[in-house]
């Protein structure tokens, strides 16, 4: 697969349609040509201080971001008919379904391909499948992991070294 857009969601809390933080990776041609970034001020914005640990986002930096159907108006635009990758698509195609379903806007039925399921499809001899973990087996810089741009990069490059099923 040469032409998709690789996605990675931040959350606020446990509901998967507090969405925060989006990265979107545009890649044609096997070349990565766009790279996007957005704050998403979540309904409600609440933060478990879980999540904050992880990804150091918190009500402060989202209080004045737009909210997702105005971020996502932006970003589709970009996507177009290309198909969506994600490491672990079961938890960001949820997050992007549930938020879809919170503003009531109508799902476009993306189409969703996932590194985690072909790398452990294709990738043996390494002690998980986590996102950091196949980063470093393909030397691939993954320095602040959990940022949602830095996570959507390093899945498109992973995903530019598997093969998918179309």
């Amino acid at each position: 697969m040469k032409d998709f857009v690789a996605i990675d969601f931040e959350i606020a809390n446990r509901k998967r349609r507090s969405v925060c933080s989006v990265g979107l990776v545009v890649v044609r041609d096997g070349e990565i040509t766009e790279r996007y970034y957005s704050l998403i001020r979540p309904k409600p914005n609440y933060y478990a201080k879980c999540f904050k640990e992880i990804h150091g986002l918190s009500f402060w930096q989202t209080i004045t971001a737009k909210s997702f159907p105005k971020v996502w108006q932006q970003l589709s635009v970009n996507i177009g008919d290309l198909p969506l990758v994600a490491h672990n698509k079961a938890f960001d195609e949820s997050c992007l379904k549930s938020v879809y379903k919170a503003y009531k806007m109508e799902y476009p039925n993306y189409k969703f391909y996932c590194t985690l399921i072909a790398s452990r499809q294709q990738v043996h001899d390494i002690p998980n499948h986590q996102l950091k973990t196949l980063a470093k087996h393909f030397s691939i810089d993954l320095v602040n992991h959990h940022n949602a741009l830095e996570d959507a990069e390093a899945c498109a490059k992973i995903a530019l070294r598997l093969k998918f099923r179309k």
